[in-house]
């Protein structure tokens, strides 16, 4: 059994209000009243064992035309709110005593007449939780300590008039006019001959509030049509006669600016929904914001919903795909902006078929159909949103899945050029392991009469390779989920794809470029090593190509004996694509270095070598980049001349949920690869500078 306290279904709490007499309606003049009805801080609430929080955003308003009692007893009506509004964390209430009743008339008059009126806050509990002793929790941007409840979702049913609450405190102000006709004209009602009121209790009082006028048939649901309170100004009328000192003036001036305030919303949302001014495009989407009250973020929200295509029903043939990975997966690469063609490749007709039917969907809505089930409203319980749709099995997995394949599909957008200059292997962990350089050590010799194998061993000669981990962060956030964008979120993983892709071509480069210094205190290219030349002989044509298959031949192994491996590749920047790739094709040239000038020759190098393009070895941001150096490799798995080692082979980047920060208000997922470069032997590449 739970030894949670039991707490009520409904509470009332206590605030300070002011009455004026002010504003023509119709041919009669009624009061006005002004309540703060609540500023989210702790109160006694009758009912509740401990002290109670309301969470202001989980507040319902609802309808805006609440009704204004006496006491909390509906058989004393006293009026009705015209706006209820969340304003600077606080609960404003505002309306009319509009009601002809003589609970009514002594509630105008004796406001007028300055009597301390305060107001008590009639509310069907939905959802509370209990925090226990010691505990801290954070409600209406405050921590509190507990014991205490926290009233999380609750919903407005009425607001009462009540002439002493628990807050000593709390005071009013009436304001009072010249021609004072602020309360209902003294004709008698059927309210007047009712049975005398059963007293209700306010927040100081022990007992738990009658329950409030037309109460919904279930206390435990929201209703469908309610709205969040609407955060913008309130719509006051002036007063009909001169103020009679200058706090008159400041509450005229208020009204004035909360009227023009509201005049200003009321003009941004007609131009919202009527942007080409051809007539209203959202009609409901207006009606609604004006009437609710809601600002210009939450009616261009709405727009955007009404204007995308409404979802039809899948027919019976496709039910088997509906709500399928593989759907949900098509629809937010449909989003994504990827070429038809590309995502036909990955999924069967049917499987695309129903996947349009709920193209545009909103990350909101996308995240509600793949869980299978309804979320709470994100804007109001972000965090239980969160925790409902990741609960599931479905939502988490699908999500991964878009952002590996969009994170592969922006892997595939860099330039990977080094794939064909540079030995791909795999390493098993992150240790430092070892190449061997190739020394004719392993060269078979003849066998003697006594049938003995001679032992081949490792020489000392090698080089080092490991791998390291390189990634990123990155996150659906709160922004993204307001923002209903789906295409925002796929956009994200496919920039990561791209960002590793760039790790890796950057690394492989920058050591390429970089020149580095052997064991033996010489640089990777150089003379020495018999596979570097300079000057402006060195410029990429026939004679240069010549000379640079002669040299790369002339390598050895430290017996001096051939290497034996010839050159395969002609890697060159892209100043140097076009000549190189005119070298390959074509089988006529002019000769211009012999006596034979201008006579058409045969061309030695036709189709004898892969020519390889990276904008890299160009670009300035590189040290040692060039646009005329030019070089020959062998085939890098013959004799690498640099090697890239991925961990377990696995080549490309990879994607995985984690859980967020306690800062990150949103879902983390994780892009990482590992992989590490090391230039390898000298011998397998050669470097023509192409100038002086």
């Amino acid at each position: 059994m739970s030894n949670k306290p039991k707490q009520p279904e409904y509470l009332a709490f206590v605030c300070p209000l002011s009455v004026e007499a002010a504003g023509e309606t119709g041919d009669r003049k009624m009061p006005r009243f002004h309540m703060v009805a609540y500023t989210g801080g702790v109160m006694r609430i009758a009912g509740f064992p401990h002290p109670v929080v309301v969470d202001i955003e989980g507040l319902d308003v609802g309808r805006q035309d609440i009704p204004v009692r006496l006491d909390h007893n509906h058989r004393q009506g006293v009026g009705h709110t015209q706006r209820v509004v969340v304003e600077g964390g606080k609960v404003i209430a505002e309306g009319l005593i509009s009601r002809d009743t003589s609970w009514a008339r002594d509630v105008a008059k004796s406001g007028v007449n300055g009597f301390p009126w305060q107001a008590s806050i009639g509310a069907a509990v939905i959802d509370a939780e209990f925090v226990p002793n010691g505990q801290s929790v954070t409600v209406n941007g405050r921590s509190f300590t507990g014991p205490l409840h926290v009233v999380r979702r609750a919903v407005l049913k009425e607001i009462s008039f009540v002439d002493s609450g628990a807050d000593a405190s709390t005071s009013a102000r009436v304001a009072a006019t010249h021609n004072q006709q602020s309360t209902p004209k003294e004709s008698p009602s059927m309210d007047d001959v009712t049975d005398t009121p059963t007293p209700v209790a306010d927040a100081s009082d022990s007992a738990t509030p009658d329950t409030p006028e037309n109460p919904d048939t279930n206390e435990n649901t929201l209703p469908k049509t309610s709205q969040p309170p609407a955060t913008t100004p309130t719509t006051l009328a002036a007063s009909a006669a001169e103020p009679s000192d200058d706090a008159d003036d400041d509450a005229i001036m208020q009204m004035r600016r909360s009227v023009a305030a509201e005049s200003r919303r009321i003009d941004a949302i007609r131009k919202l929904c009527n942007p080409s001014g051809n007539g209203t495009k959202f009609p409901a989407v207006e009606a609604q914001a004006i009437e609710d009250g809601w600002d210009v973020t939450k009616t261009e929200l709405h727009i955007l919903r009404a204007s995308r295509p409404q979802v039809p029903a899948t027919p019976s043939s496709q039910r088997s795909f509906r709500g399928s990975p593989q759907m949900f997966e098509a629809v937010a690469l449909m989003a994504s902006g990827l070429p038809n063609s590309r995502i036909e490749a990955l999924y069967d007709a049917p499987v695309l078929e129903a996947a349009d039917r709920l193209r545009g969907v909103g990350i909101q809505e996308f995240c509600e159909l793949a869980c299978g089930q309804q979320l709470p409203r994100f804007r109001r319980d972000a965090s239980g949103w969160l925790a409902a749709a990741f609960s599931t099995a479905s939502l988490p997995g699908i999500l991964s899945n878009i952002a590996n394949k969009m994170l592969l599909e922006g892997y595939n957008y860099i330039e990977d050029a080094w794939r064909q200059v540079a030995k791909v292997a795999s390493v098993n962990d992150f240790k430092e392991h070892s190449r061997y350089r190739m020394t004719g050590a392993f060269k078979f010799e003849q066998v003697g009469a006594d049938g003995e194998l001679k032992h081949g061993k490792l020489d000392e000669q090698k080089f080092g390779q490991k791998a390291d981990t390189h990634g990123i962060m990155f996150a659906l956030t709160r922004q993204m989920i307001i923002n209903d964008d789906m295409g925002a979120f796929t956009d994200i993983p496919r920039q990561i794809g791209m960002g590793a892709a760039e790790a890796i071509a950057d690394a492989v480069w920058d050591l390429w470029l970089s020149n580095p210094v052997q064991d033996d205190g010489k640089t990777f290219f150089h003379a020495d090593h018999k596979n570097f030349s300079a000057g402006a002989n060195t410029a990429l044509d026939v004679d240069s190509l010549t000379a640079a298959e002669i040299l790369f031949g002339g390598q050895v192994k430290p017996n001096g004996r051939p290497l034996g491996i010839p050159a395969t590749i002609l890697l060159v920047p892209t100043a140097l694509k076009v000549p190189a790739a005119q070298l390959m094709k074509s089988l006529l040239l002019n000769e211009t270095t012999t006596a034979d000038k201008g006579k058409p020759n045969a061309n030695p190098h036709v189709g004898k070598f892969t020519v390889v393009s990276s904008v890299y070895l160009s670009n300035a941001s590189f040290g040692g980049a060039s646009s005329k150096a030019w070089y020959l490799l062998a085939d890098p798995n013959r004799l690498p001349a640099i090697e890239i080692a991925f961990l377990n082979g696995v080549d490309r980047p990879t994607v995985e949920k984690t859980d967020a920060d306690f800062n990150t208000l949103g879902v983390q997922f994780r892009g990482y690869i590992d992989f590490g470069v090391r230039e390898q032997d000298h011998r397998g590449a050669l470097k023509f500078k192409g100038e002086a």
